[in-house]
């Protein structure tokens, strides 16, 4: 029961966010903003979706029990979620989970982006890690943690690229 309303709330979650980046695409695109890396977004998406299948699958097969430090990897996914709320929050109408951006608009420079480049990326990185050790789903952690730095690898670049060439990122 506890792994069931664990996962709505965490696809409930993702399920608002696409209704945000949605929101802010539109709005970016109406004020001029150009999309890149649009080749690589769908294995993007379907990596994000296939987590969720292997996820479900290897924590059933399992038997659906939470680890013996499930309050320990709890905590940690309470924390990435404020993280999280955080880094979306500080870009604002910027955010996106497409590489969107609007040409001559500064760099955003406040919240956790004043500290590091790419804070969403790093707290996905560590969701893919904790969601499924919640569970004990240690496969899903080590495959998904593998397909997301080979993501990252090409993501990062294009999105560094992208900003050098149309704002003041530095």
């Amino acid at each position: 029961m506890m792994f069931i309303l664990f996962l709505l709330i965490v696809i409930a979650q993702r399920l608002g966010e696409l209704a945000v980046a949605k929101r802010n695409e539109a709005w970016m695109k109406q004020q001029g903003g150009i999309e890149f890396g649009s080749s690589h977004y769908p294995w993007m998406v379907a990596m994000h979706a296939a987590f969720f299948v292997v996820f479900i699958i290897e924590v059933y097969k399992r038997g659906g029990h939470p680890s013996a430090y499930w309050p320990v990897f709890l905590v940690l996914f309470l924390i990435l979620q404020a993280s999280r709320i955080w880094a979306l929050t500080s870009l604002g109408r910027f955010w996106n989970t497409k590489i969107i951006v609007l040409p001559d608009a500064k760099a955003v420079k406040k919240g956790p982006y004043k500290f590091i480049k790419h804070p969403n990326y790093i707290i996905v990185a560590l969701e893919l890690i904790v969601i499924p050790l919640l569970f004990n789903a240690c496969i899903t952690a080590c495959l998904f943690t593998l397909l997301n730095i080979f993501m990252m690898l090409t993501r990062i670049p294009e999105e560094e690229k992208a900003l050098k060439k149309l704002t003041n990122y530095q």
